[in-house]
């Protein structure tokens, strides 16, 4: 039960003339008997909440910063009319900051036998699930001056997937994939190791391409065409340790890797290769294996929606030895990782040989933009020293990356815009090249 602002107010105008007229008990109770008496006529009216039926509907699932809906449908069994006030509780991180006490409260009226439905939106500002908390209702009398008061537990959850913001960098890598294969005017010969067709030799042609014996068939010159491989076996790794926890901007290093990832097996499904994910620190946090181009999507950002950085150092034998496991055959190891010089010497490099002798690798890197402002800055004392902070972590970070490549890996070192793109270009090249 509650007492309102409307009976607190009364009794504040009502001790007015109590303490002109009669100041004793016999004025109070003259002004608050009848108060009382009305807040519990007021009371007894009002419509019971422990009867009430409440059910959910609504979205289950939306990308983050995009707003999902959620009904609540309020059922009302009892011979009163309801006057409530509801309040719809989830997470803080549900509603952007500063919203969350419009969005989540309602005012609704349900006469008795009937039923209402109310929407909560929500809009919310991390990944992962959302778990609906209780529902508090607040049930007024007529005469507004007393309420009944109760909670109701109504499961629901909405999951937050990642955002997918690198989409808009697909159209344009497929059009370079339809160049590589050679289904675009634009290109004449597309490269590769799995042959495609013959046909007529056009000045320009590379001379090793002609084939003789097709030549010796007809009257005109023959070459070779190729295309690049197909269904090819792809493993994108997320490392989900320490280092993917560090902020670059306003999001994690580990959410800049799951777009890039994203846009990768987006595009490489569509270049009729299998994709796999496997994100890893010290155990496996996900595993999306064995799925058809239609399904590969949907269940990589349900996988990666409830991913969060570990504060743990990654183990890279065991992320290694899980990557062989998962990756039986030859194919392109994509890791999502930290240029970081320690973890990199200390735990990759002495292991990395056992995925390269098996394995194409690439490694892919989420650079902070703010260390190349701080790098460019000049003027004062503070900033020079900034600046050379900036080249020393710079040159640690391009230290780092040329011994990887060293060892035979692709490296691609870019901030969280261009990251998605960067990593796109790079297999799309390793297809050109035939090295997947």
């Amino acid at each position: 039960m509650a007492l309102t602002g409307r009976a607190a107010l009364l009794a504040a105008l009502g001790s007015i003339p109590v303490g002109i007229w009669d100041a004793g008990w016999t004025g109070i109770l003259a002004v608050n008997a009848p108060l009382a008496v009305a807040c519990a006529c007021d009371y007894a009216l009002a419509a019971p909440v422990r009867r009430l039926g409440l059910t959910r509907s609504g979205d289950t699932s939306v990308r983050l910063g995009e707003s999902a809906d959620v009904t609540l449908t309020l059922t009302n069994p009892s011979g009163r009319r309801l006057r409530a006030q509801v309040r719809d509780a989830w997470p803080p991180s549900s509603w952007q900051p500063g919203t969350e006490t419009t969005a989540s409260r309602h005012r609704v009226t349900v006469p008795a036998g009937e039923r209402r439905r109310l929407t909560t939106r929500l809009r919310p500002t991390r990944r992962g699930d959302r778990h609906a908390d209780r529902v508090t209702i607040r049930s007024y009398g007529p005469l507004g001056l007393f309420a009944r008061q109760g909670a109701h537990k109504v499961p629901w959850t909405v999951r937050v997937l990642p955002p997918f913001t690198s989409r808009k960098h697909l159209p344009s890598k497929l059009a370079r994939l339809r160049e590589l294969d050679g289904r675009t005017s634009v290109l004449t010969r597309g490269e590769g190791t799995e042959f495609d067709s013959l046909r007529e030799y056009v000045p320009g042609d590379d001379t090793r391409s002609i084939d003789w014996r097709a030549t010796a068939r007809q009257t005109t010159v023959a070459v070779r065409t190729w295309r690049p491989e197909r269904d090819r076996h792809i493993l994108v790794v997320l490392d989900t340790g320490r280092t993917s926890a560090g902020r670059v901007g306003d999001a994690p290093r580990l959410d800049a890797s799951m777009d890039a990832g994203l846009l990768l097996a987006a595009l490489a499904s569509r270049a009729g290769d299998r994709v796999d994910l496997l994100a890893y620190d010290r155990r496996v946090r996900a595993l999306v294996q064995g799925r058809t181009a239609r399904d590969l999507l949907p269940s990589l950002v349900s996988a990666m929606a409830t991913l969060e950085p570990e504060l743990v150092e990654t183990d890279a034998r065991g992320l290694t030895a899980t990557a062989l496991r998962t990756a039986p055959r030859r194919s392109l190891v994509v890791l999502l990782t930290s240029l970081d010089a320690a973890p990199v010497e200390e735990g990759l490099l002495p292991v990395l040989p056992q995925l390269t002798q098996r394995h194409t690798v690439l490694v892919a890197s989420v650079a902070d933009p703010h260390v190349a402002a701080m790098g460019a800055a000049r003027g004062d004392t503070d900033a020079v020293y900034e600046a050379a902070a900036a080249a020393q972590a710079q040159a640690e970070r391009h230290r780092t990356a040329e011994q990887l490549r060293r060892h035979g890996v692709t490296v691609v070192d870019a901030t969280p815009d261009d990251l998605a793109p960067a990593l796109a270009d790079a297999y799309l090249a390793l297809k050109a090249a035939g090295r997947l």
